[in-house]
C-alpha cells in the first residue's frame, strides 16, 4: 500500500508542478490553486507513505521519478528542447531509482 500512496504523491506533485508552469508566476487563479492543492495532496500522501516505506527510499523515488516525469513533460508538451545531456540525465535518474530499490533499501 505504501508504494501505491507514493505513486499518488508523485502524480500530485507532477500535476502541481505542471500547474505552476501555467500559473504565470501565481498571477492566474485556477492554475495557482491547482498548484497549492497538488502540493498539499503530494505531501499528505508522502507522509502516509512514510508509515510503511523508509524515508530514504520514499524520498529518493518521489524526487527522482517526479523530476524525470517533469523533464519528459517539459520536452514532450511544453516545447523544451531535448539534448543528449537531458536524455542521459533522465536515464540516470531512472537507473538510480531502480538500483536503489534493487539494492535492498526496503
Amino acid at each position: 500500500m505504501g508504494y501505491l500512496l507514493l505513486a499518488g504523491a508523485i502524480a500530485a506533485e507532477v500535476a502541481a508542478t505542471t500547474s505552476m508552469k501555467y500559473s504565470d508566476g501565481f498571477s492566474r487563479l485556477w492554475p495557482s490553486l491547482l498548484t497549492a492543492l497538488g502540493y498539499v495532496v503530494a505531501f499528505a500522501l508522502l507522509a502516509q507513505t512514510l508509515k510503511t516505506v523508509s524515508v530514504g527510499t520514499a524520498y529518493a523515488i518521489w524526487a527522482g521519478v517526479g523530476t524525470a516525469v517533469i523533464a519528459v513533460i517539459g520536452m514532450a508538451f511544453l516545447g523544451e528542447g531535448m539534448s543528449l545531456a537531458k536524455a542521459a540525465g533522465v536515464a540516470l535518474i531512472i537507473v538510480g531509482v531502480v538500483v536503489l530499490n534493487l539494492g535492498g533499501a526496503h
